[in-house]
């Protein structure tokens, strides 16, 4: 079972946020994921990462050894971590996307205010562009309206390049 909360949250401490999901984790076959919405081009851009890591640990092509990190490599369109953390949650406010797989899993314990933050808007294109290395020829040839496409693109590649 996938489930999505998405919305805004101020962030003390990075590593006490993080720690807290990893106890939440403990002893439970399941992972929570944090993500940046506001690196995210789209529901779609998520679930087709999800579905894509998902798959590599079933067809045993994954990098990581750890679904949520596996998650956020396809998320990220890239085969290292380093460049793959930049997609995730930071100190401030964030606007989150908390992503739970397998055991129920309480997310209501975080302290996020519910609103619609993971839908495409133009608002991201400058993140999109640079996390993803999207060129300004890239836009010139195809649009800015096709960036969630050029992410999913990139997503897609993340295969070829294994």
């Amino acid at each position: 079972m996938i489930r999505i909360l998405e919305g805004t949250i101020f962030i003390e401490n990075i590593e006490i946020f993080l720690t807290k999901i990893k106890e939440m984790r403990k002893g439970k076959d399941s992972v929570i994921l944090a993500l940046d919405a506001d690196k995210l081009a789209g529901k779609d851009h998520l679930m087709f990462a999800i579905e894509k890591a998902i798959d590599s640990f079933k067809t045993g092509r994954n990098i990581a050894n750890d679904l949520g990190k596996e998650i956020m490599l396809y998320a990220s369109g890239t085969r290292q971590i380093n460049r793959a953390m930049k997609i995730g949650v930071h100190n401030g406010k964030n606007n989150i996307v908390l992503v739970a797989i397998g055991e129920d899993v309480d997310l209501s314990v975080f302290d996020i205010m519910p609103k619609d933050v993971l839908q495409y808007e133009g608002s991201k294109n400058r993140a999109l562009m640079d996390i993803f290395n999207i060129t300004d020829e890239e836009i010139k040839a195809t649009g800015v309206e096709k960036i969630p496409e050029l992410v999913m693109e990139r997503v897609a590649l993340v295969d070829v390049l294994k």
